[in-house]
């Protein structure tokens, strides 16, 4: 069997597994994703699937055509459950990004695109950064870390190893790193 399609199912099943606690605890109330961030989300994502796909990442294709849907599925939840948290700086970090995107799509060098859709998946993160320092609690932490894991196996299930492939899996890994120890150091400074 092949260990590409392994990692990839693995993923998958993590990226699911992930969700119920996340999608729980939205509907619960206690978990309140940021609009925002997951509408930029959900078109940086597709276009880093895209990307990966252009840059013959194979089975990893797979993982995050299935993490694109629950990120869809999650936007769409903001729009009744999600946070209403919202400031003039994550006004301007949203213009932002969408105007980054407008740009993206001007872009006809396949690299500097991929770079592009990083960067502005990266910006996405900003409003719940901000969310999660002020309301540690309301992010669950233990979703963020499967989906980080899952990242890991997406990134383990690709053919091909080159800047196309990595560069958004990569930085997203970080961004997710970084969401995490933010709630978790928030958390304990509120003990």
């Amino acid at each position: 069997m092949d260990i590409k399609l392994i990692f990839s199912v693995a993923g998958v099943i993590l990226i699911l597994g992930g969700n119920v606690p996340y999608f729980v605890g939205i509907f619960r109330g206690k978990t309140r994703p940021h609009i925002y961030s997951w509408l930029i989300w959900t078109i940086t994502y597709g276009i880093g699937l895209l990307g990966v796909i252009k840059g013959n990442g194979g089975w990893g294709s797979l993982s995050l055509a299935v993490g694109f849907s629950i990120v869809c599925i999650t936007f769409l939840a903001c729009f009744k459950y999600g946070s209403k948290n919202i400031t003039k700086f994550d006004t301007v970090t949203l213009i932002f990004a969408l105007l980054a995107i407008v740009v993206y799509f001007q872009l006809h060098n396949p690299l500097l695109a991929v770079f592009m859709v990083t960067l502005i998946d990266f910006i996405a993160y900003v409003p719940s950064f901000r969310k999660s320092f002020y309301e540690p609690y309301s992010e669950n932490v233990a979703s963020w870390v499967i989906y980080t894991i899952a990242g890991l196996l997406i990134i383990l299930s690709l053919y091909e190893y080159n800047l196309l492939t990595l560069t958004y899996l990569v930085v997203t890994e970080v961004a997710n790193i970084i969401l995490i120890a933010i709630c978790l150091a928030r958390r304990k400074s509120k003990i």
